[in-house]
């Protein structure tokens, strides 16, 4: 830090005005918001760390957010005009005309970048021409009052933060503050609901960058709108244009308050309209990823849904019902998954969209392996697969923008009985860096871990949720972090830590029922009741089970019921009860090969298989020699091994 020219001569500044304690390397980054929010200007820099001794480093930086920095007073011997920030902006304020005052006091209203279309949006009026604008624009660089970087053809202009706080100041001294910061807020709008519009376009990325880098002035805009009364007719359009921007940018705490505090001013002119359904689509998409699966959030989707449709809206049609979708996912209502997928294809044939019918090709694909058809699972992510390059180009913006498909079919391909493909799906996972997409990147880690735990690779499984916990906490998805805390304590019980395993598990349930995020609590609570076993406590592991199997049993069933009947017919065994038992484990192989999942057989095979050895059953292992023979890779996976194993045993 100390190589930079500002922070040596804020740190020489600081110790020749009587500055003792060290500063240290935990200083770098609170130096580094200092010089930044003086933009390097030497004078600012030598009145704050003149008196950094007085306040201290990190209440400096505090104080740097205010306006009193202007009126700190320097060297008594230097000129009056450099005595202080604001005696020098003084200054340089009376030697410049008037045009260039009136357009410099306007500009001071961007929080940050802004452009020569919004310079003119802004500071143009009646009194005062486009042509003068510009004009004064460019004295005002020449005069250093603002300044310009180059962007891509065009260039992006800014007032320095204490030269904005000097404006500022006079725009609001001179009663119009309250027209400019208006006229802000519907450019900001303006300008993001034509992003919106144009999203589907080939040029998302350019545009995108051009929405984000408005980011700052939409969080001053609103801020301004819903504290101001002259911002009342502006709220409800700047939230809706704003609380996409905010989606796209993965900041999905913003989208939740905007969107809710908007939806909570909504008039009767607003009521079905276009910018309902963008807050409806937002709030309940936020509400699932930020807090929980709750009611509010199914009701903003529903009604967002109804909006959509009503105004023949197809993208948004197909953006909700992928919403609704993900939805049903994590509470486990498992049943509405391919009616909703099944719709979505049918607006995505309307459209005529490429990528979108890729799509829902990759929507069919999940909702079919989750609701427990996996041949139609692998038949629609092939499908998806083979359009891979229509759905690798869509971006946030786009209507199906909807992700690769081969974390999914990773889960498929094991469940079908090829680990080892599976593992080629997942692995580029490993290491790889996070997408732009947060959620779903989430949502890849936690599906690989699913894998890894299945192909009996903890080690993969602890690093996955790892990430999942780091990549959670800092964007605030905290459902999430309940998931990655089930994780943890599953790698916890098959690694043989069972007393800490259980005990993570039982904090970590509650909370994925609290939140109505039911997708990854059967397998935790089958984790569970086998932790709870190794302890000893076989009744109440059985119990586990058979609550959690009823549980999914209402919901229609899903993908993991043939492992959850297996599971409880080993534990039926191990208390006694061979008939309910094999009651459990043939109804678990059945079930499996009627979803087309050959793992989950071999696996309730070889339950079977030891129940039948121990009652002297002839030929125990017939079925189970029948099954492995229909694999043909994965022999090394932990599942294989253990059946060759039984299958070798003397006698077999």
């Amino acid at each position: 830090m100390l190589a930079y020219p500002a922070v040596r001569l804020f740190v020489d500044r600081a110790v020749a005005a009587g500055h003792r304690d060290d500063i240290t390397d935990e200083d770098a980054e609170v130096l580094a918001r200092i010089c930044g929010k003086l933009d390097g200007i030497a004078l600012a820099i030598e009145l704050a760390a003149a008196r950094v001794g007085l306040y201290g480093l990190r209440e400096m930086a505090a104080l740097l957010d205010n306006r009193l920095q202007l009126e700190w007073r320097g060297r008594r011997t230097a000129p009056p005009r450099q005595q202080t920030l604001g005696a020098t902006l003084d200054w340089s304020f009376g030697l410049i005309g008037e045009s260039e005052r009136i357009v410099f006091q306007r500009l001071a209203v961007f929080a940050g970048h802004f452009t020569l279309r919004g310079a003119i949006a802004v500071a143009a009026g009646a009194e005062m021409p486009e042509d003068r604008v510009v004009e004064a624009l460019e004295q005002l660089v020449v005069k250093s009052l603002v300044s310009t970087q180059p962007d891509g053809a065009s260039r992006r202009y800014r007032l320095l933060d204490a030269t904005r706080a000097y404006a500022l100041q006079k725009l609001a001294d001179g009663g119009q503050l309250a027209q400019i910061a208006h006229r802000h807020a519907l450019y900001v709008q303006c300008t993001l609901e034509a992003g919106m519009r144009d999203k589907e376009g080939s040029d998302h990325a350019s545009r995108l960058q051009e929405s984000a880098s408005l980011l700052a002035d939409a969080r001053a805009a609103l801020q301004w709108a819903y504290a101001n009364d002259d911002g009342a007719g502006l709220r409800v359009p700047l939230a809706g244009s704003c609380t996409r921007l905010f989606v796209e940018l993965n900041l999905l705490n913003e989208a939740r308050i905007w969107s809710d505090r908007a939806l909570a001013m909504l008039d009767e002119a607003d009521r079905g309209g276009a910018w309902e359904l963008e807050l409806q689509s937002t709030l309940g998409h936020a509400l699932m990823f930020t807090e929980r699966n709750s009611e509010q959030a199914e009701a903003a989707l529903r009604r967002g849904l109804e909006i959509a449709e009503a105004l023949s809206d197809h993208a948004n049609t197909f953006r909700l019902l992928s919403r609704l979708n993900m939805f049903y996912r994590r509470t486990g209502r498992y049943r509405h998954l391919v009616p909703t997928a099944l719709h979505a294809e049918r607006i995505a044939r309307v459209i005529g969209d490429t990528a979108g019918i890729a799509g829902s090709k990759a929507l069919l694909g999940v909702s079919y392996h989750l609701a427990g058809d996996q041949a139609a699972a692998q038949a629609h992510l092939d499908q998806g697969l083979r359009d891979d390059a229509a759905l690798r180009g869509t971006q946030p913006g786009h209507f199906a923008y909807s992700r690769t498909p081969q974390i999914p079919l990773a889960r498929v391909l094991w469940l079908r009985g090829f680990p080892d493909r599976a593992l080629e799906c997942i692995r580029p996972l490993v290491g790889a860096s996070a997408p732009h997409d947060v959620v779903m990147h989430c949502i890849a880690l936690c599906w690989s871990a699913s894998v890894f735990g299945w192909l009996g690779d903890w080690s993969s499984v602890e690093a996955m949720t790892g990430r999942l916990t780091a990549h959670a906490s800092m964007h605030g998805l905290v459902p999430y972090e309940a998931v990655a805390a089930g994780f943890r304590a599953q790698s916890m019980i098959a690694r043989g830590e069972a007393a800490g395993g259980v005990d993570l598990m039982r904090s970590a349930l509650p909370r994925l029922h609290a939140d109505r995020y039911e997708l990854y609590a059967s397998a935790f609570a089958a984790d569970l009741s086998r932790g709870l076993v190794s302890l000893g406590r076989l009744t109440e592991g059985i119990q586990v089970l058979h609550e959690t199997i009823l549980r999914v049993e209402r919901e229609g069933g899903a993908f993991d019921m043939p492992e959850l009947l297996r599971l409880r017919g080993e534990l039926e065994v191990q208390g006694g009860n061979p008939d309910a038992a094999e009651a459990d484990l043939v109804a678990s192989i059945s079930l499996a090969e009627q979803q087309g999942a050959l793992s989950w057989r071999l696996r309730a095979e070889m339950s079977l298989a030891r129940l039948r050895t121990r009652q002297h059953v002839q030929n125990p292992l017939e079925q189970l020699a029948q099954t492995y023979a229909r694999f043909s890779e994965g022999f090394e996976t932990a599942d294989l091994i253990a059946a060759r194993r039984m299958l070798n045993e003397p006698g077999a």
